[in-house]
């Protein structure tokens, strides 16, 4: 037990792509697939680089893996702590933090961020969703004509950009 206790206060140091180095926690560092991989081929390695990954959402992303390695707190209130740190998210850090997650491997991360993505771009139009992912749009004007007169029902409710 107290070889196990040591493990989880021993921290790793993660350098972020704007160079920016964290310490963290193995049991923290552990929420991170791609992290954990690095320690279980490595012992000996002083500071593992993040290359597509930003300081701004690294810091969020530990804030998050915190909460879920706490064993203080019960599964209402990490559902609650998620709500609440997704609704804190503007479009573009949703984006981005998606990606980082993506790239950590955080399946927790990535299900809460691809859930909020989703709300966010919920009843948008095609306009806002192909700019808000910067999707170059392939149709001929006549083609997206037909198609959206043939699927007028899919253009209906959506919300003002």
């Amino acid at each position: 037990m107290a070889e196990q206790k040591s493990q989880e206060t021993h921290s790793i140091t993660l350098k972020t792509c704007d160079d920016v180095l964290f310490e963290v926690e193995t049991n923290v560092a552990k929420e991170m697939k791609t992290i954990q991989s690095f320690m279980e081929e490595s012992q000996d390695i002083a500071t593992i680089p993040l290359a597509n990954v930003m300081s701004q959402h690294l810091a969020m992303i530990i804030e998050y893996c915190k909460k879920h390695v706490s064993q203080e707190e019960t599964e209402d209130a990490k559902e609650k702590f998620d709500d609440e740190f997704a609704k804190e998210l503007s479009g573009e850090d949703m984006k981005d933090l998606f990606l980082a997650a993506n790239y950590l491997n955080i399946k927790s991360l990535i299900d809460l961020l691809a859930r909020s993505l989703a709300d966010y771009i919920k009843n948008k139009s095609v306009e806002f969703v192909r700019e808000f992912f910067n999707v170059e749009n392939d149709y001929e004007p006549e083609e997206e004509a037909r198609i959206r007169e043939e699927n007028a029902w899919a253009f209906e409710n959506i919300d003002e950009n």
